[in-house]
């Protein structure tokens, strides 16, 4: 297994490529789409790098996989499914997420809500091929109803479920996020062989510093600041509570949700043949 790693500067977000070398079959997990909110324009030179790479390597895209509906950047799942093909995959929690989220955009008429959007929709510990190499489904909701990790042969892909030990956790005050469920959520991936690598979604490093993309499970659960091997309960959820009324709402949490539950697609266009992102008010 090769896994090769792209950071996106703007979302301080990773992309995974996991790699079957004996077969040259790959997954993609959490591309980006680059968009700038101010002008409301969209690019493609991150996906593209992404491309790029599986191409040069002459792979074949088996996997398009989201570990959740993220909330600070736009998925690039829909155009690398146009570009490469590829089944796209998500956990089964993203129905509950749907039912929230599709009503606040009043977008059933291009949005699915029982996701048929999603060529995959993952039960708890449901498991997959890429290639030869074997992965299983870790449900890890806390974050948002929707989170699940990916456990492929040593590796562990978390989304935002853990950030690097100095990061901490991800956040619990979304619509369905709540702080005993990620608790427990957390306790499955510390279950895992300490050995095990965990691969970031995220990562925010201080100026002057390189992002990093893994740590492993002793690592987590050794330095964590909010969650270590022994961390209780109580002294989580406190820590986790305290942490999320200090935080801003994601700068691009309005235009992230909606086109990504149509795998980062923009929706149907208007009779003059516009895409609009929408902006409800007073609706966070």
């Amino acid at each position: 297994m090769h896994i090769e790693s792209f950071y996106h500067q703007d979302s301080s977000t990773w992309t995974h490529v996991v790699v079957d070398q004996s077969t040259q079959k790959c997954a993609v997990i959490d591309p980006v789409l680059d968009y700038d909110q101010d002008a409301a324009r969209y690019s493609t030179e991150s996906a593209d790098q992404v491309i790029d790479y599986i191409q040069n390597k002459d792979l074949t895209v088996a996997y398009l996989l989201e570990t959740h509906i993220h909330a600070d950047h736009i998925s690039a799942c829909h155009y690398l499914k146009q570009q490469l093909g590829g089944k796209t995959g998500i956990g089964s929690g993203i129905l509950s997420v749907l039912a929230h989220w599709v009503p606040v955009f009043e977008s059933a008429h291009d949005t699915a809500t029982d996701g048929s959007q999603f060529d995959h929709i993952f039960g708890p510990g449901d498991t997959f091929n890429i290639g030869q190499l074997k992965a299983q489904v870790i449900h890890t909701p806390g974050h948002t109803p929707a989170c699940v990790s990916y456990h492929i042969e040593s590796a562990v892909f978390v989304g935002d479920t853990l950030f690097s030990p100095d990061g901490g956790t991800a956040r619990v005050d979304f619509p369905g996020g709540n702080a005993e469920q990620l608790y427990q959520s957390i306790q499955k991936l510390y279950a895992l062989p300490d050995e095990t690598v965990m691969y970031l979604c995220h990562d925010y490093p201080a100026e002057g510093q390189s992002p990093c993309k893994s740590f492993t499970v002793a690592e987590q659960k050794k330095h964590n600041k909010m969650i270590k091997a022994e961390t209780t309960l109580a002294e989580y959820t406190q820590l986790r509570q305290q942490r999320d009324a200090s935080l801003a709402v994601p700068r691009l949490i309005l235009p992230s949700i909606q086109t990504n539950m149509r795998l980062g697609g923009f929706g149907a266009v208007s009779e003059q043949g516009t895409q609009f992102i929408k902006i409800p008010i007073n609706k966070l």
